[in-house]
């Protein structure tokens, strides 16, 4: 396992807070330098042990580093690897952690291009699977990753050191790696991330305020992601709308389907769509 010298965290909250307390309590990196807009928020990650150093500013942040991992809103991710590529010594790998892949993939493999783009600095995309509706370095954990899938999104330039590197990076951190392309990565994910969240939050709204407290389990575990920041979750569904849509039409055709039979007083009908449902959910395991 590669032991690194120095790992730079662009953006210290729950996920950039988590990669900092799993590289650390694996002895995975001697130096961890965090970076981010609230200084309140590098201090209590700083406090905490999830970095060994704060820095002043990108420059700073990113001038040792070997690895570069941006934990910012999907919205900033491309402007903030394309700032850090400018200040990193040659050899420098930086990945990101973003929600959404093929818009940033392919943004930054242009940026790559331009004048600016540090000497044989690379890109390689990644998406840890893991993290909840919490915010905050308060809220991480060394174990958020472990038995948790992490996609990383190599394209044709990818380099198989890169590929290698960020594969064992991760696998480090306990993560299980999942290679896959951006635009595959997408399609899945509206269907297993960016759907849900929706449908969550269209739960919650439509429950009426008067029967809140009548609310239990079913509705608690149902709507828990749809307590996630909403100016995040807007960014990821519009980053990843045209996928969303299609994930929101099946789930708009089989829900037709789910209304028909409940009008009709259908049961073997309703029995059918709920076994089929518990088979695809019992196929997940607990």
């Amino acid at each position: 396992m590669k032991a690194w010298n120095c790992v730079a965290i662009v953006g210290v909250g729950l996920i950039g807070g988590s990669v900092g307390l799993a590289l650390r309590s694996r002895g995975m990196a001697i130096k961890v330098v965090g970076f981010g807009s609230r200084r309140a928020t590098l201090e209590t990650a700083n406090k905490l042990g999830a970095i060994t150093e704060i820095a002043a500013d990108l420059n700073g942040a990113v001038a040792e580093a070997e690895l570069v991992v941006v934990c910012a809103p999907v919205a900033d991710i491309v402007e903030q690897v394309r700032q850090a590529a400018r200040f990193c010594r040659p050899g420098t790998l930086i990945t990101d952690v973003g929600s959404t892949k093929a818009e940033i993939v392919a943004e930054l493999e242009k940026a790559a291009e331009e004048p600016a783009w540090g000497r044989e600095v690379h890109f390689l995309g990644s998406h840890p699977l893991a993290g909840n509706e919490r915010k905050g370095p308060q809220h991480a954990s060394a174990d958020l990753f472990a038995r948790r899938i992490v996609v990383i999104t190599p394209t044709p330039r990818t380099r198989n050191e890169d590929r290698s590197a960020l594969a064992e990076f991760w696998a480090g951190l306990g993560a299980n790696v999942v290679p896959m392309s951006a635009d595959e990565h997408d399609r899945a994910l509206a269907a297993t991330s960016h759907l849900p969240h929706l449908v969550a939050a269209a739960i919650a709204g439509a429950t009426p305020e008067r029967y809140v407290t009548l609310t239990a389990g079913g509705w608690q575990d149902t709507t828990r992601i749809a307590a996630g920041d909403p100016l995040l979750w807007r960014q990821i569904m519009l980053a990843n709308r045209t996928n969303l849509l299609a994930s929101l039409d099946r789930f708009a055709t089989l829900l037709a389907d789910w209304r028909a039979a409940l009008d009709a007083g259908d049961a073997v009908e309703l029995e059918r769509l709920l076994t089929e449902a518990k088979r695809i959910r019992d196929a997940v395991g607990s």
